[in-house]
């Protein structure tokens, strides 16, 4: 009964781990995969987003992946329709969606059910006049004038955002706050699992992952996709990695600039992950780095409840408890080291805490504010 399923969000940083533990979960669950990384819907993008090739998939079903040319424009409202349809026919078959991914925008707008603003053709016209004619200070002024608080939390480098922060002030005459969805219970009753790392370990993996995709041919296929129109496109040309190329291949410089660049631009985004997924307290951590994380995992879905959630037997990797129950988070030695390495870390006999937060991280608490629309953001078009 469809009822009675109740899908898992797996999200998080970039480059934690988020792919491993969602196939670990399929397989032992009988699960389907739904992406929600905007940068993976596109195709031929695969190098740059660490998209999974088919076999590494594991003959698991994978839906959301290579459905957009590089020409065209990823919308979070577009993005929402098709992957709610997705859902809704995975568990309509009987079987469990598993949803993974990190784009921030996208994961609140599947699951709070965010009811987008109208749109008006004309009205974004003169704002995008306004734009280009005298650049982001003067949309900013236009917008601190209209609503300050969105001027106080977007971005000023995000023109894109700001334009349309006014549009729907103008259209709405409200703040454009109040577009933004409560956090209530998610839709579908999704569990939502947290996976992330301790930081230096993070960036340490960011800056393997870097130079792995700039070795394994990443610029090769940057120069593919230029044929197929990156460079007319309004939204993949700016994710990172692929933007560093483009500028690498426009001679803006040199080619140790670009890796380094995009190592930069991935860790400044995960950052900004880490600040928006740790607002929702919905969320429940796994320390991707615990050889016990699967059985972490499936422990904090079985005590958040859930028909389809078996109690699987004891496996290779897995810590397990009485009658073969996997340990919770506060029994594996795993979690207590990740305590043990965030000194400010809350006590890891809760579950739902997330890793401490970086000493260095800006958290931003409006439910509106989004990465900036800029070359390093991986984010896509706003609704």
């Amino acid at each position: 009964m469809t009822e009675t399923i109740r899908p898992i969000a797996v999200v998080g940083p970039t480059a934690t781990g988020k792919s491993d533990l969602a196939l670990e979960l399929a397989e032992r669950l009988d699960a389907e995969i739904v992406n929600i990384d905007a940068m993976q819907l596109y195709r031929g993008m695969d190098i740059g987003t660490a998209k999974l090739l088919r076999d590494q998939r594991r003959g698991i079903p994978h839906h959301q992946l290579d459905v957009l040319e590089v020409a065209e424009t990823a919308t979070v409202a577009a993005y929402q329709a098709a992957a709610s349809a997705d859902i809704e026919a995975i568990m309509a078959r009987g079987r469990l969606p598993i949803i993974v991914g990190g784009s921030m925008m996208y994961v609140q707008a599947l699951l709070d059910r965010w009811e987008f603003p109208a749109t008006d053709p004309q009205v974004r016209a003169t704002w995008e006049a306004l734009l280009a004619e005298g650049g982001v200070a003067a949309v900013h002024a236009a917008l601190r004038r209209a609503d300050p608080a969105a001027a106080a939390t977007i971005l000023p480098t995000d023109g894109r955002r700001m334009v349309r922060a006014l549009e729907v002030v103008e259209l709405t005459g409200k703040p454009f706050a109040a577009s933004a969805p409560a956090v209530g219970e998610p839709r579908w009753g999704t569990r939502i699992l947290g996976v992330d790392r301790d930081t230096s370990e993070l960036d340490a993996r960011i800056a393997q992952r870097t130079a792995s995709m700039f070795d394994t041919g990443l610029v090769e296929e940057v120069r593919g996709l230029i044929g197929r129109g990156l460079r007319e496109g309004q939204t993949a040309r700016r994710a990172i990695g692929y933007a560093q190329v483009l500028a690498f291949l426009d001679q803006e410089y040199d080619l140790d600039a670009a890796r380094e660049r995009t190592f930069i631009g991935t860790r400044r985004y995960v950052r900004r992950q880490r600040s928006w997924f740790r607002r929702d307290h919905r969320v429940r951590w796994v320390d991707a780095a615990n050889p016990a994380a699967t059985g972490v995992a499936l422990s904090l879905l079985e005590d958040s409840g859930g028909s389809d959630i078996a109690r699987p037997g004891a496996r290779s990797g897995t810590v397990t408890g009485t009658g073969g129950r996997p340990a919770t988070v506060s029994g594996t030695p795993g979690n207590a080291a990740f305590s043990a390495r965030h000194p400010g870390a809350p006590p890891a006999t809760d579950p739902a805490a997330p890793p401490a937060r970086d000493s260095n991280e800006q958290v931003r608490h409006d439910p509106s504010a989004s990465p900036a629309e800029e070359p390093t953001t991986k984010e896509s078009t706003p609704p």
